[in-house]
C-alpha cells in the first residue's frame, strides 16, 4: 500500500493544519496515542477532520504502541489503519483479525512531518507536495 505523505497530530488545531492546504495526506497519532488518548478520542477527532474538509483526501493511522488490547478496540470501533509494535505476541493475532475486517496493521510508522516539531508548520506545504525534507536543506 502506498500511503500519502504522513503528518503527525496531536490536536485539532494541528488536524485542521495538516487538512488544510488541500493536498492528499496521511494523518498519523502520535506514537502510543492509543494508551494516553484512546482510540474513541481519535476517531472523534478524525471524524471531526472529515466533518469540516469534506472533500479532503487523506487517510488516518492510529499508534497502538505494543498494547493489542487498544488495537483490538480500535479495530472494534472501526479504525481501519493502526501501527501495533511487531514484538508484541499477539501481532500476528491482530493483524489475522484486521485482515477480515478490511483494515491494515503496520509494523512500523511511516516518516512522517510531526506538527509539534519546531518550525513544521513552514515545511508543511512542502512535505505534503513531496519534498520529504520538508523544506530543509
Amino acid at each position: 500500500m502506498i500511503l500519502h505523505p504522513a503528518v503527525v497530530v496531536h490536536g485539532l488545531d494541528h488536524l485542521q493544519g495538516a487538512l488544510g492546504p488541500g493536498l492528499p495526506v496521511t494523518i498519523l497519532s502520535a506514537p502510543g496515542a492509543a494508551l494516553f488518548a484512546g482510540c474513541l478520542w481519535w476517531r472523534a477527532l478524525i471524524g471531526h477532520g472529515r466533518a469540516e474538509f469534506p472533500l479532503a483526501t487523506f487517510e488516518d493511522i492510529l499508534d497502538c504502541a505494543d498494547a493489542p488490547g487498544q488495537a483490538m478496540a480500535a479495530l472494534r470501533i472501526g479504525q481501519r489503519m493502526l501501527v501495533l509494535d511487531p514484538a508484541c505476541p499477539a501481532f500476528t493475532t491482530v493483524r489475522a483479525v484486521a485482515g477480515t475486517l478490511g483494515a491494515l496493521v503496520l509494523g512500523s510508522r511511516p516518516a512522517a512531518l510531526d506538527l509539534a516539531a519546531a518550525g513544521s508548520a513552514h515545511r508543511l506545504l512542502a512535505w505534503l507536495e513531496g519534498d520529504r525534507t520538508g523544506g530543509v536543506r
